[in-house]
């Protein structure tokens, strides 16, 4: 099987790409769209995109400053009887429509196995993968860009844009409401997880992760260098390189995504009971 790891930045502007592996690149796009969603089954909000900063040295990372934000106690659930498993689709998007009608967040209502593609998409991103696979639905339009100057590639700002209404989506939702959603039906998410291997069933820590995994990710402003490979391009730069899928993945979300969405990320923490001690502090960076 094709490792996608490989193919997450598509050469497809420089030579012809199989079929198969074009989609899986554009599939894979959307991972972090979705773990978002992971925050509370994953449809989390944030209602202002904060403007660049200027250029720093791109030597050593800078920590964003950050006002001390009081810990909260886990939102509780509705008290409602939740049905079998395989029948809470219609449960779960009467749950989620409360939230938003966003045309993204509707595009994944109307796929099956909600709680389950949620379960197993937190999952995978926890432990550093793309769950790709499990988001074709979801997948952006428009293709990546990588543009040449000089000799060198760099990655076109204009494939930012193709997670815009991802971020957007994001942030029309409430922290707090997507923290009691996720409360509401854990019973469920917690028998999906069994079914998945996890004995316990306890699916905080896995959510935990998740949300970590991303906020370790920089915010990186400016030209992003690319290093061309047979069928896709590398980040030049190790220490993104060296980022998990799941990291990559998200960083290719552009600066005001990843802002807008880890902000959000960390105000749905604290709603879920999160210490904020447990949660990286911000990161930017020049490109």
């Amino acid at each position: 099987m094709t490792d996608l790891g490989d193919l997450e930045l598509d050469k497809s502007t420089v030579e012809p790409v199989a079929t198969e592996r074009r989609r899986n690149v554009q599939w894979m796009a959307l991972s972090v769209g979705l773990l978002i969603v992971a925050a509370a089954i994953g449809y989390l909000a944030l209602r202002r995109s904060v403007p660049p900063e200027p250029a720093r040295s791109a030597a050593e990372p800078t920590v964003a400053p950050s006002e001390p934000v009081p810990d909260l106690r886990p939102e509780p659930g509705e008290d409602i009887v939740l049905p079998p498993l395989d029948e809470t689709d219609p449960l779960v998007r009467q749950l989620v429509r409360r939230l938003s009608s966003h045309p993204r967040i509707t595009a994944w209502l109307a796929t099956k196995g909600l709680i389950g593609n949620f379960t197993v998409v937190t999952l995978n991103i926890s432990s550093g993968e793309t769950p790709a696979v499990h988001l074709r639905r979801l997948a952006p339009v428009s293709r990546f860009r990588a543009r040449e100057a000089a000799g060198k590639f760099h990655l076109d700002p204009r494939s930012y844009q193709r997670y815009d209404a991802y971020a957007d989506a994001v942030a029309g939702l409430d922290a707090r409401g997507t923290a009691r959603l996720y409360a509401t039906i854990k019973p469920r998410i917690a028998e999906a997880s069994r079914e998945l291997g996890n004995p316990t069933g306890d699916f905080d820590p896995v959510l935990e992760r998740a949300i970590v995994e991303l906020l370790r990710v920089p915010v990186v402003e400016g030209d992003v260098l690319l290093t061309p490979k047979t069928v896709s391009y590398a980040f030049a730069d190790s220490r993104l390189e060296d980022l998990s899928a799941a990291q990559r993945q998200f960083l290719r979300m552009g600066p005001r995504n990843v802002r807008m969405i880890q902000s959000k990320l960390r105000e749905i923490a604290l709603h879920l009971g999160i210490p904020s001690s447990r949660l990286p502090k911000p990161v930017e960076r020049s490109g």
